[in-house]
């Protein structure tokens, strides 16, 4: 075998393993991770109906602000079994995904839009698995915690 041959076999085989890597990596960010839904006992939270609601009504402020500090809690649990293994814990997003402490108030009806119906990115809908109750609690914590610097 040639140093020729050789060094064609090396810079073939090196090529082959960026492919792969190349190959694998876009294959987890489409994927947007592995998520099996977790139940979300939504305990003593008001019921929110079928008519999906346009604003957080557990806001402060807001029409059922009363049930925010319990609402933060339970989106704590429903965020951390559903939403953490692509979101990232506490939602730091590790750059794959947005950084949701990022959304603001303004953002309501596109937040239960994407979460409820998904995106063509990666992004599952939860309109099957999630009431709008759990939905407005993860968003109820996400707002709960710190703004990143």
């Amino acid at each position: 075998m040639t140093t020729l041959t050789s060094l064609r076999i090396l810079i073939a085989s090196a090529l082959l393993l960026v492919a792969t890597t190349l190959l694998l990596a876009s294959g987890q960010a489409r994927g947007h991770g592995n998520v099996t839904p977790q139940d979300v006992d939504t305990g003593g939270l008001p019921e929110l109906g079928d008519e999906v609601r346009a604003e957080n009504p557990f806001r402060e402020g807001n029409e059922l602000g009363k049930f925010n500090a319990e609402a933060v809690a339970v989106g704590e649990s429903a965020y951390a079994g559903n939403c953490a293994g692509c979101h990232g814990i506490r939602a730091m997003s590790g750059g794959l995904t947005p950084d949701l402490r990022e959304l603001t108030i303004w953002d309501d009806e596109y937040y239960i839009t994407r979460v409820r119906n998904g995106t063509d990115r990666g992004m599952p809908a939860w309109k099957k698995t999630l009431d709008q109750n759990a939905m407005w609690a993860i968003k109820s914590y996400v707002e709960s915690l710190p703004k990143p610097e």
